[in-house]
């Protein structure tokens, strides 16, 4: 079974964010008081009606495996205080990926704990290939999950085409692999092989994002995310969830972590109770950016009994 290799997150010493999308891929919403009309589909491609197919055969074999939960966790994923800190200590102070001379390799690294101060203003873009009712869906879905977040952090986090500083683009085969220059506009960080992960995005990565952080404070002031405009509904709206929720803080994937999406199993598709509860406290104000685990472990522990009064949790969350 192929793994989502999605929430690549690289803490870059860079800023600014390029603001004109590439040709083909417009904004999800169009400038008040300002006439535009329809935006006309492109017509598909070979390459993307072949990742069309793959991507529904990926989500059918999820779903007859169980797995792509939207349930949020029920009374067969308990966890206690103890895992949900253990947890969040390794989801939030862990990196999935490391940046070396030689590329990015998959490798568990320690880290700091990371996330934004500024409000977090979302630039939802679309390649010409998506369909106008699809576009409506997905701008709709993706709006209703920040303001979910946004409730979940106390943070403000919005779609915003007023100076974003968080793009998210759905885009096809074609189209991503010509993002190289518009993703070196928004993160000039970013090294050629950051670059090439994207465009040459194997089948096996359903989604990515990067994010920026000014030197070694581990605040966040850029992100910019991948999905494939080839998955199935249930497929995309779980990159939406993952991508952006790893983007705020949450960059680590662990095995241990159960009920959550930040784990590789793919067991469940979107944000969970405990992913909830780990959200709450990275944005917690008893926490800073740049802390180490050796500050945040008390916090944590302390945080982590406080929000499940010291017992097992096991309710279940709302399917979007």
């Amino acid at each position: 079974m192929l793994k989502r290799w999605g929430g690549l997150l690289a803490a870059l010493a860079l800023l600014g964010c390029a603001e004109a999308p590439p040709p083909g891929v417009k904004p999800a919403h169009r400038p008040i008081g300002v006439a535009m009309p329809e935006p006309v589909t492109a017509p598909e491609t070979p390459a993307s009606a072949a990742a069309r197919a793959y991507y529904a055969e990926v989500q059918r074999g999820l779903l007859g495996q169980g797995l792509l939960r939207t349930d949020g966790g029920g009374t067969d994923t308990p966890y206690t205080d103890r895992m949900l800190a253990d947890n969040f200590l390794r989801v939030a102070l862990y990196d999935e990926y490391d940046r070396t001379t030689g590329g990015t390799v998959q490798r568990q690294t320690v880290s700091h704990l990371r996330r934004w101060q500024a409000p977090v203003r979302v630039g939802l873009r679309f390649g010409a290939s998506v369909a106008a009712n699809t576009r409506a869906t997905d701008t709709a879905r993706v709006g209703s999950f920040l303001q979910r977040l946004q409730g979940l952090t106390g943070h403000p986090i919005r779609l915003d085409d007023n100076r974003p500083n968080f793009w998210v683009y759905i885009v096809s085969e074609d189209e991503r692999q010509a993002l190289g220059p518009v993703l070196q506009a928004a993160m000039p960080g970013l090294t050629a092989n950051d670059i090439n992960g994207v465009t040459a995005m194997p089948r096996s990565t359903y989604c990515i994002v990067y994010a920026q952080s000014s030197g070694g404070s581990g605040v966040y002031n850029g992100a910019f995310a991948v999905i494939r405009a080839e998955h199935p509904d249930l497929l995309r709206l779980s990159c939406i969830h993952e991508e952006i929720a790893q983007a705020l803080g949450l960059p680590n994937d662990s095995p241990k972590a159960r009920p959550s999406i930040f784990n590789d199993d793919e067991e469940f598709a979107l944000l969970t109770t405990q992913d909830e509860m780990m959200l709450r406290m990275l944005y917690n104000p008893a926490l800073r950016p740049g802390m180490s685990e050796a500050e945040v472990r008390p916090i944590v522990e302390t945080l982590s009994r406080r929000l499940m009064g010291g017992d097992s949790y096991a309710l279940a969350g709302n399917e979007e």
